[in-house]
């Protein structure tokens, strides 16, 4: 049936990084856990680069560099938010690698990050990545404790309603 739905090889949301995957249900962060901000997973990085997970354009950056969110040529929208709370890091152990605006390929690098220095100030590296427009269908390819490569594994596909 997904088979069926899930047709087009476009609507499929890759790993941006390297890592063990959990259920947003186990992230600290309320608005991920709840599903308010969006449907999808997190990952818990092995890897100090973050990279695209979809072709698309990069549609935000926040100025402190912690997340980033990538519109697809069919309108979804993906946000990669690395770890919790890490705004108020306020850009710290963030390095932007590309402006945002622009075209991107699926596996481009797009933040680095020194992922020591953030836990040693306290701060989860937890990466929730999750499809933001309201009416879609998701079906998520992985389960939690599933250990993922960055750009490689499928993490999960979307429909647009």
């Amino acid at each position: 049936m997904f088979d069926l739905i899930f047709k087009k090889a476009n609507n499929e949301v890759v790993s941006p990084v390297s890592g063990k995957v959990l259920e947003l249900s186990e992230v600290e962060d309320e608005a991920f856990k709840s599903g308010i901000v969006g449907e999808g997973i997190a990952i818990i990085p092995e890897d100090d680069i973050i990279k695209s997970p979809i072709d698309g354009r990069l549609a935000m950056i926040f100025k402190t560099n912690h997340a980033f969110a990538v519109l697809s040529d069919d309108g979804a929208e993906i946000l990669v938010h690395i770890g919790m709370d890490t705004v108020r890091l306020n850009g710290e152990g963030f390095t932007r690698l590309i402006e945002e605006g622009q075209n991107i390929k699926k596996g481009q690098e797009i933040i680095k990050i020194d992922r020591k220095l953030i836990e040693s100030r306290g701060y989860s590296i937890v990466t929730p990545v999750v499809i933001t427009n309201p009416e879609k269908e998701v079906e998520i390819k992985v389960k939690s404790g599933d250990d993922v490569k960055a750009v490689r594994d499928v993490i999960f596909k979307y429909k647009l309603k």
